[in-house]
């Protein structure tokens, strides 16, 4: 990937090179640049292609009227899009075929963007002799009007666009022989459509349709139907009056039946009905040659004519939803198909179990104990539990994991990682998309554990057999390891790692202007930890540098041997062979590998400082307080280029000082950050050490947490002005006095990292706390020992996150709306006041009664509020573990065990998702 990735930026640079040539060649008036090939004109590749062609349309080329194909990128702005088409009629008046894609832009999984355009101007009507439109790859919510007045177009292509339907003039096109809309949004088609007896080839797949009208028997000169991937049901018998047709896709559909008269039609080469729920087929066409059925559930179909009565139909496969109050479920025999409320879905094919099994899950907050990472990983999820563990399926199970991609970074790769046999290992996985930035991890996995979600460099693996092979790195090709016959014994494992690194800043990190490395190589294997015979490994030398010209004596070298984090230079202990591009060199055993082009002697420094550049990323630390409750602290830690966006999002509801200075942090370094000057965390946390909260980075998850601060000092005579200080690594045993931290940051701890202001405002009159003044209520828990208790400050914590959803949340708990209205004017201009009303008057009612706080998870998921339903959950477990514990400690039955206190119960850490 790396080789081709450069090649790519090779390529990009010369296009980019080319264009400015031919920009400058126009504007010198040394006529036609070579973008002008005959009469085709290709400004697709090109940067800033509308304004070229706008160019040579002011410059009124001659050789623009003989132009017939003109190709053009999608991806420019509208305005200057629109104006440029508006001048094709006049100045490319022979224009025959026009191709106006986007997707020459890709995301970061390399799936193709969509371009700008949402219309076409009405004079490109005026086009006369224009035979081939294609408009794939673009923002088309509806068809042009323009289009169906094009009466010569033969050829229409509308593929991945946005629309909903079809205008009824469609069927105007009287010479259209081929038409693609696939990956649109159809779900019905105009009548008009049936009409056009020209039309050969029509592509509806990976659209919406559910039903097919009769009239499609019409399409006299159909020679290739392609419905795949849309939601039909069943087929017209009309479809047997398409006497011309070879070709029918309609696999991935939902039909449980076919017509068996598509049997009969006379050309037909190939039918393809994979993958829908048909269970019955009719002999004719399940004898038939060119038909395609894998994928259905004919195993299941009602019994033959010639099958015994009374043989049993096997039930179709069931769906589980669960809700986030259910952490097991049940699989039989027969199969299921699963989706947890945490973002995971299962898919039990029938048979992975002989027996009924209770399934287990919960979704772990990340922390390095459950987070196996490589120095160059990143965490891309939370860590998912399925228990039992270990138990084999007897066929492989089906599991997909929610995440966020990771910005575009070259030569990396996702993949969902397991705990198996004591080792962590990669499996299989396959990527699907199902928004922009939210996509499917999908692997298939024989045993349950542990699994995350894992960006990695790309990895590549082979067998070593005693006759010897070729490892070649997928992401950069010029990184290959050769293996000679008789290098090893017996058959092993190698595995290869190629880290791209980018130059750009490094030599004024490194104050080294011509310091150059190569790609980063790490080389691990099984089995003994040496070769019989040397293995040959090949990098390519660093950017800039030519075997034909570089200083021997510049170049290095370097091994480092893990655990250590130090690079030696090995130069003088190996024959390095250069050729132009490459150099090579032999070893008996594997490590890390790193060439360098340096005039430094202390090149091992060197590799040290520019390796922890790699691996570090450069963050802000943020405190803010929100603007109706300033008790109410935001902590966040965000890497610097979201800060911009993340501090927009957050204006309307907090405010504070600017973030602080940019720090440099590992992924999964711990920090903790510490309430100083008068001001504490109002209640205890599971994350909180006497008043410290601890955090862990994982750069693509939200490294945020939202507390309540107090303090003890008199805030009705003056404000409090107090800090927050973050510090690196865990919170110390022994937690230094405000002084002692104080001398500490002065003197430059080097655990040090930023210290941000925290203001409580003077509290003015009878106003208490947190604006709850009007609202003085007594200690509560809500629950009980066994199930978990809800304290005031868990109750808190739920009212800060409801905002303008509560009035759903009070009517789902059975407060009548007259309430609700005294409380909205009691309240008014003060959300945060009325929804701590409502829901601590709602507490007090149910103090002591059972059921209460399902009844609160209860409407806050039929109020779409499942997040806030989570955390209520997961305090309640936390409860009920510690109450489990304290069992085992003092030995006591539950009846001996008076209820827990507060401290015991507070919220638990939120999940970083």
């Amino acid at each position: 990937m790396a080789a081709v990735a450069e090649g790519l930026e090779t390529e990009s640079a010369a296009v980019e090179d080319a264009a400015r040539d031919a920009a400058d060649a126009v504007d010198a008036g040394l006529g036609v640049p070579p973008l002008l090939a005959g009469n085709r004109l290709s400004l697709d590749l090109y940067p800033r292609g509308c304004h070229r062609l706008l160019h040579l349309c002011a410059q009124q080329v001659p050789q623009l009227l003989e132009v017939e194909f003109l190709q053009l990128s999608s991806h420019e702005d509208p305005w200057l899009l629109e104006a440029t088409l508006a001048r094709l009629p006049w100045s490319l008046p022979r224009l025959r075929s026009l191709v106006l894609k986007g997707g020459q832009r890709r995301n970061a999984l390399g799936a193709c963007l969509q371009g700008s355009l949402t219309t076409l101007p009405a004079s490109l009507s005026g086009l006369t002799h224009l035979a081939h439109l294609d408009l794939s790859f673009n923002s088309l919510e509806t068809l042009p009007a323009c289009v169906p007045q094009m009466c010569g177009l033969s050829a229409l292509l509308l593929s991945h666009n946005c629309l909903s339907e079809l205008p009824e003039a469609l069927g105007a096109l009287p010479a259209l022989t081929f038409l693609a809309i696939t990956h649109n949004r159809l779900e019905t088609l105009p009548t008009a459509l049936w009409s056009l007896s020209t039309l050969q080839r029509l592509d509806l797949s990976e659209n919406l349709l559910d039903t097919l009208p009769p009239e499609i028997g019409g399409l006299s000169s159909l020679a290739e139907l392609n419905l795949a991937s849309n939601r039909l049901q069943s087929l017209p018998t009309s479809l047997a009056g398409l006497r011309s047709l070879r070709l029918l896709v309609l696999h991935s559909n939902l039909l449980a039946s076919v017509p068996a008269s598509l049997a009969r039609l006379p050309l037909l080469t190939r039918l393809d009905l994979r993958d829908n729920q048909l269970r019955d087929v009719p002999p004719e066409l399940l004898d038939a040659p060119f038909v395609r059925l894998q994928g259905n559930p004919l195993g299941r179909a009602p019994p033959a004519p010639h099958s015994p009565p009374g043989t049993p139909v096997v039930p179709e496969m069931p769906r589980l939803l669960l809700t986030s109050d259910v952490d097991s479920f049940p699989v039989t025999p027969q199969g299921c198909s699963v989706t947890l409320a945490c973002g995971v879905r299962l898919q039990f094919p029938a048979g992975a179990t002989a027996t009924p099994v209770t399934i287990r899950y919960r979704l772990w907050l990340p922390e390095p104990r459950l987070v196996p990472l490589g120095p160059h990983d990143s965490l891309l999820s939370g860590v998912l539990e399925l228990q039992p563990h270990g138990v084999a399926f007897l066929q492989e199970v089906g599991l997909w994991l929610l995440f966020v991609p990771p910005r575009a970074r070259r030569c990396r790769e996702v993949v969902v990682r397991t705990l198996s046999d004591n080792s962590w290992s990669d499996l299989e996985t396959h990527l699907e998309e199902e928004a922009p930035k939210r996509l499917w991890a999908r692997c298939q996995v024989p045993h349950f554990s542990w699994f995350l979600v894992v960006s990695r460099p790309v990895s590549n693996t082979c067998l070593v057999p005693p006759e010897g092979t070729l490892l070649c790195s997928s992401g950069h090709p010029g990184v290959k390891v050769t293996f000679p016959p008789g290098a090893t014994e017996e058959p092993r494992h190698v595995h290869m790692q190629v880290v791209h690194v980018g130059s750009r800043g490094l030599p004024a990190l490194l104050e080294e202007p011509e310091a150059a490395p190569s790609p980063l190589l790490c080389l691990t294997q099984s089995g003994p930890p040496s070769f019989l015979q040397p293995v040959t490994v090949q990098l390519p030398l660093p950017p800039g540098i030519t075997g034909l010209s570089l200083d021997r004596s510049r170049l290095h070298l370097l091994y480092r041997a893990p655990p250590a984090a130090a690079w030696d230079d090995i130069t003088a202990q190996v024959a390095l062979e250069l050729t132009h591009l490459y150099a090579r060199f032999q070893v008996t055993r594997f490590s890390w590998y790193w060439l360098w082009y340096t005039t430094a002697t202390c090149v091992g420094g060197l590799a040290r400082k520019a390796w922890e550049r790699l691996r570090l990323h450069r963050v802000n630390l943020i405190a803010l307080q929100r603007r109706r409750d300033p008790e109410q602290v935001l902590l966040q830690c965000l890497p610097r280029n979201k800060v911009r966006g993340g501090g927009r999002r957050s204006q309307k509801r907090y405010r504070g000082p600017e973030p602080s200075d940019t720090v440099d942090m590992f992924e999964g370094e711990k920090f903790f950050a510490a309430f100083e000057g008068g001001i504490d965390v109002d209640a205890g946390r599971p994350d909180c050490v006497e008043g410290r909260l601890r955090f862990v980075f994982y750069s693509h998850l939200r490294n945020v947490k939202e507390v309540y601060v107090t303090t003890a000092l008199d805030r009705k005579a003056q404000a409090v002005r107090g800090q927050v200080s973050f510090y690196r690594g865990e919170v110390p045993e022994e937690v230094p006095e405000e002084a002692e931290a104080a001398r500490q940051k002065k003197g430059m701890d080097p655990l040090w990292m930023a210290t941000l202001p925290i203001k409580l405002p003077r509290l003015r009159g009878s106003e208490g706390p947190g604006h709850g003044a009007s609202l003085s209520l007594a200690p509560l828990n809500l629950g009980d020992a066994e199930t978990g208790f809800l304290t005031q400050s868990n109750l808190l914590t739920v009212a800060g996150r409801l905002g303008p959803d509560w009035p759903a949340v009070a009517l789902h708990l059975g407060m009548p709306y007259r309430e609700l209205q005294r409380i909205r004017h009691e309240f008014r201009d003060d959300l945060d006041g009325q929804i701590r009303h409502m829901l601590f008057s709602w507490a007090e009612r149910q103090a002591g009664r059972p059921g209460a706080v399902g009844l609160l998870v209860q409407a806050l998921e039929q109020s779409d509020r499942q997040d806030v339903a989570e955390e209520v959950q997961a305090i309640l477990e936390l409860g009920r573990r510690k109450y489990q514990e304290g069992i085992q400690r003092t030995s006591l039955a539950p009846g001996d065990l008076g209820p827990p206190g507060p401290s015991a119960l507070q919220s638990p850490e939120p999940a970083q998702a």
